[in-house]
């Protein structure tokens, strides 16, 4: 049976690349978003259907969601837009996907595991970089070793920087970092963790970070400590703790303002060039209460063509597959080798 499906926030940096590669692999999404002529424009270019809704009233999304039975949503801030688009595929019965980062939101989609269960639909945040690549290193990791009781997972890419994503990072200036300690998450300052881990080119100083996986892991693997990381210079770590003193300031309403609106100003996203010419290297260990421990890297696609290459590819597979309602983690949903079979991923290595 023919299955229609949406991308909303189409016209963003991130919802247009997956767009176009879609028509380019004979898709026809139809595209949405609040932004009229940004839309529709994309919507001629590319010769698909576009619609038009904000998020603000639920009356407005479930009657532009009348005929869709699957969601990508690619519009952020996810921490805001997140809910009211899951509600409605709640009250419509259509798949819900995204391609946040944000703990909050997977928390949230989490929660919602019940529901989705009656309703029959898939719920899943994270079908991007955020979280698919860490996602299946972490899954993996448990498959290595299934007594795990401690998970570190981290990445390091040159891939740039989306307009979606700065923002993202701006909201975050206000927030501190945070960790899984036996299955609750718990804050601590934003620089106070810190280690060496070689990442895929040798060691580097890393610190923590509130990463998507803080809350996702937990639910693929059942492991109940878990941190995230990235490279980091020392002098820059000492930068982030500073950020804590600053804190009142940047969650200033006033502030994070005029913060999105330079980035509306200055972001523009990769290019084509630098997506081709960079790459991520994904990093996960895992430790049981002997000090046993394992160890998985895997090399990627850029950042931002894994979300375009792991967002199809899950949407594809939802749509061609009969999957139970409920909440999942794209490892959850299939499996670890997911990661290895997406365009531009290398394989699974392993170190004791």
């Amino acid at each position: 049976m023919k299955q229609t499906w949406m991308i909303y926030g189409a016209n963003g940096y991130t919802g247009a690349l997956i767009a176009r590669t879609a028509v380019e692999r004979g898709l026809k999404p139809i595209l949405a978003g609040r932004n009229s002529g940004e839309i529709q424009s994309l919507a001629t270019e590319l010769n698909l259907e576009g619609r038009v809704f904000s998020l603000e009233k639920s009356t407005q999304i479930e009657s532009g969601l009348i005929g869709v039975d699957l969601v990508l949503h690619c519009a952020g801030p996810f921490s805001i837009t997140s809910a009211p688009m899951i509600e409605a595929c709640l009250t419509v019965g259509a798949h819900y996907f995204d391609i946040t980062g944000e703990i909050g939101v997977f928390e949230h989609a989490h929660e919602q595991d019940k529901r989705a269960v009656e309703a029959g639909i898939v719920i899943c945040s994270g079908v991007g970089f955020d979280v698919i690549p860490t996602d299946c290193v972490a899954l993996k990791l448990k498959e290595l070793l299934p007594n795990a009781t401690h998970l570190s997972l981290g990445f390091e890419s040159d891939s740039g920087i989306s307009p979606g994503t700065f923002k993202t990072m701006i909201q975050g200036l206000s927030s501190a970092s945070s960790e899984r300690l036996e299955g609750i998450i718990t804050e601590f300052p934003l620089g106070k963790k810190h280690r060496t881990i070689n990442f895929g080119r040798g060691p580097k100083t890393a610190m923590a970070i509130p990463w998507g996986d803080v809350s996702t892991a937990f639910y693929t693997t059942g492991i109940p400590n878990i941190s995230t990381w990235i490279p980091m210079p020392a002098y820059k770590i000492i930068g982030a703790r500073s950020l804590k003193w600053m804190r009142p300031i940047l969650s200033n309403s006033f502030v994070q303002a005029i913060l999105r609106e330079w980035v509306d100003r200055s972001i523009s996203g990769p290019d084509e060039k630098v997506r081709q010419n960079s790459r991520a290297y994904i990093w996960g260990e895992a430790i049981n209460a002997t000090g046993e421990s394992q160890t998985v890297r895997i090399e990627t696609a850029n950042v931002y063509s894994l979300t375009v290459f792991g967002a199809l590819a899950v949407v594809s597979r939802v749509l061609n597959t009969d999957i139970a309602g409920g909440s999942y983690t794209p490892a959850s949903l299939f499996g670890a080798e997911l990661i290895e079979e997406l365009p531009g991923s290398g394989t699974f290595q392993f170190f004791l």
